[in-house]
């Protein structure tokens, strides 16, 4: 349907990607003709993750009006600048009672799932008397107000979050990617200090091979240049040279038939260039460059033709990006490797947060350490005392023993014998047959045997 191609293009992918139609463009596979494979009306294209930690909130959101007409109506006719400002949230009002109900419950789902996430974040940190509502504040995609029905303005508020978000995101990709070449070099560079002279200049002379090594590649294309597009119209499409068209460029690559090319259809056209500057089988080649390589690829041809801004190519835009003359005449495209990506303030920045944080852990590591050993101590003064226990029980029994006395129970009760009846081991006392000796007689065997102590008394 039109609606769902109005929806997912303008207001998910411009808003979040709010409902973005997108599939792996198998660019390897030749195409000869327009058409390719039959649209399938109403069928279920699944949308990848945008990467937001409220992914799932907003994908279920986004179904649940996608069952709504009236809003479905409402947004064939929205343009960008009504989504972005809010006006669109209005006509939530409008929606049907089981929508709203449904959108309710979605609501009240994230609301507990963040609280969770609250409870157990304070949790680690064994914090006591958490205020939920004061936190919830943090999360600026929901009216944490509210916490229990969705309103319109839940709706602006997970749109320009969104929006925001995602506009944030290539931004936040770009200061990783310098974390991890700083750290890289930073790794380096403390592997040298461990070697000899000898094998630091061996060490040095193969990084240095490896960096030019790299660089030997063919030229690269500059992206959405007119070789480029050509180059992918030969050798991915196996199309003519000479034939080359950009409408059907356009159609060709324009995967899912909705009349936009979204990112990652842009991004899957630069693969070929890719191609020749990275190799995975290769030692010196960086896969994780590759991946930041055709991010600058896809921004910088997004800045040259996505006009209106909304993270979308249409026909119109491609076409009229084809007039120019950086598409005929382009500059030389400068890849990573002839660029730098930090200055040695930077590093030595980074490397004094390393050392603090190594420091921090260190601390860490050390308390645990401590605690680990006064846990020990611990253990060993219980032992010491529940051997004394023992050895104290067993003390007591021998001396009852010795007493006379029966011998105590698993819990320290006396075992009595029953009147007339005589443990098994004083049955030498008194031949078979006798008759038990009189109340203050004592066997033959024993007053012998304990003579030098009887005292008798009259």
């Amino acid at each position: 349907m039109r609606w769902r191609t109005v929806f997912s293009q303008q207001c998910v992918l411009l808003v979040t990607c709010f409902l973005i139609n997108l599939e792996a463009v198998p660019i390897d596979v030749d195409k000869t003709k327009v058409q390719g494979e039959p649209h399938v009306e109403g069928a279920k294209v699944e949308t990848p993750d945008t990467g937001l930690y409220y992914d799932e909130y907003l994908r279920q959101v986004i179904d649940v009006l996608e069952t709504d007409k009236h809003f479905r109506e409402k947004l064939q006719t929205a343009d960008i600048e009504e989504i972005k400002s809010g006006k669109l949230s209005k006509e939530l009002d409008l929606v049907s009672h089981h929508v709203r109900t449904k959108l309710d419950e979605l609501k009240r789902q994230e609301v507990a799932r963040l609280r969770m996430l609250i409870k157990a974040k304070m949790d680690s940190f064994q914090d006591t008397g958490i205020d939920h509502q004061a936190l919830l504040k943090q999360f600026e995609h929901l009216n944490h107000q509210n916490p229990h029905t969705f309103e319109s303005k839940d709706l602006d508020m997970l749109i320009k979050a969104a929006t925001s978000d995602l506009e944030n995101f290539d931004k936040t990709h770009h200061e990783e990617f310098k974390k991890y070449e700083m750290m890289k070099e930073h790794e380096r560079r403390e592997y040298l200090k461990t070697l000899d002279e000898e094998k630091r200049r061996e060490e040095e002379s193969k990084y240095e091979e490896m960096k030019k090594k790299h660089g030997a590649h063919p030229k690269v294309n500059h992206p959405g240049s007119k070789d480029q597009l050509k180059e992918v119209w030969e050798e991915s499409d196996g199309l003519d040279p000479n034939d080359f068209d950009p409408k059907t460029f356009f159609k060709l690559h324009d995967v899912n038939n909705d009349g936009f090319l979204d990112e990652q259809e842009l991004e899957a056209l630069f693969t070929k260039e890719l191609e020749k500057v990275y190799d995975p089988k290769n030692e010196e080649d960086d896969m994780v460059e590759m991946e930041e390589e055709r991010l600058r690829m896809r921004e910088h041809v997004m800045n040259e033709i996505d006009v209106n801004k909304d993270r979308l190519v249409t026909l119109k835009e491609f076409l009229k990006a084809t007039e120019k003359k950086e598409f005929l005449e382009p500059d030389s495209w400068e890849t990573l490797d002839q660029q730098q990506f930090f200055t040695e303030d930077e590093l030595k920045e980074f490397e004094s947060h390393i050392l603090q944080q190594e420091d921090e852990l260190k601390k860490k590591a050390e308390d645990l350490q401590k605690q680990k050993e006064d846990l020990q101590r611990e253990h060993d003064q219980l032992q010491a005392q529940k051997q004394e226990l023992q050895q104290a029980v067993q003390q007591m029994e021998q001396k009852r023993l010795q007493q006379g006395n029966p011998p105590s129970g698993p819990a320290g009760e006396l075992k009595f014998q029953p009147p007339g009846e005589h443990p098994v081991g004083n049955a030498q006392n008194h031949l078979a047959g006798d008759q038990p000796l009189p109340p203050g007689h004592i066997p033959v065997q024993e007053a012998a045997a304990g003579s030098d102590h009887i005292q008798i008394h009259p």
